[in-house]
């Protein structure tokens, strides 16, 4: 897949090891409440609900975190989860685009934080339909590159429905339809190859080049709506190139 840049893997370390890690544990525990609350706390009675506890598990989301959310999803604790799904479609500067995804228990507040954080900061909600088709619904595995090779990789999974193996700066992403995501990640747990996530994600089908001005008007907008606590994930058809990334990180 054309267009993996340095930005694309930048971006995903800073996703699994800057400060917003209590943003990143409250995206896991949203994923077990929702479980919990659609098929119970049993965990052998429920797939989904141990899904997303091993995916919690793997991010180190502490277990006393992980029990609460259960018991509050399954209704065990009086409380009331009920989570609604939305995604925004965000146009920023010179045509990049932003597909952003929310769980929330309150969509007035989601639309008006979503709306404010995207006009103060450079862009501009979009229709439905017209930013998504710029991309596709994929499931993505990432893992370290260190000591393994692509055709290692691709031994592990092909098998499994994987359709692709992208190595982008020192990291490889495996790319397989959502409905194959499952038995990806199980095939890597079967060969004994760690990995870091595995998400149904939006990926672009084409890139866009930002000059440093740009650049900086997007990564802003970007950081805003990755701030807003119903905010689960921001999905963007953004290419940096390393001439602009040296220059953004003068700026640091």
């Amino acid at each position: 897949m054309a267009g993996h840049s340095k930005w694309a893997t930048t971006k995903h370390k800073k996703a699994a090891i800057d400060a917003k890690r209590a943003k990143a544990f409250a995206k896991y525990i949203k994923a077990i409440e929702v479980a919990a609350r659609a098929g119970g706390a049993d965990i052998a009675g429920n797939p989904a609900l141990d899904l997303a506890i091993n995916k919690a598990k793997k991010q180190s989301v502490p277990n006393d975190n992980i029990d609460r959310a259960v018991k509050r999803g399954a209704g065990l604790t009086g409380e009331v989860i009920d989570y609604t799904e939305i995604i925004y479609e965000v146009r920023g500067p010179n045509g990049s685009a932003l597909m952003v995804e929310c769980l929330t228990d309150n969509k007035n507040r989601a639309a008006s934080d979503v709306r404010v954080a995207v006009t103060r900061n450079g862009g501009t909600i979009a229709d439905p339909g017209s930013v998504a088709f710029l991309f596709n619904r994929q499931g993505v595995v990432r893992l370290p590159a260190e000591g393994k090779t692509e055709d290692d990789i691709l031994m592990a999974v092909l098998e499994a429905g994987a359709e692709e193996v992208v190595e982008s700066g020192g990291n490889f992403e495996i790319m397989s339809d959502p409905s194959d995501l499952r038995a990806v990640a199980e095939a890597l747990d079967a060969a004994d190859i760690h990995y870091d996530t595995d998400e149904v994600e939006f990926v672009p089908t084409m890139h866009v080049e930002l000059d440093a001005s740009d650049a900086r008007t997007f990564l802003k907008l970007a950081d805003a709506l990755e701030d807003l606590d119903d905010v689960q994930s921001v999905y963007d058809n953004v290419d940096l190139s390393p001439e602009v990334m040296a220059e953004l990180e003068k700026d640091d």
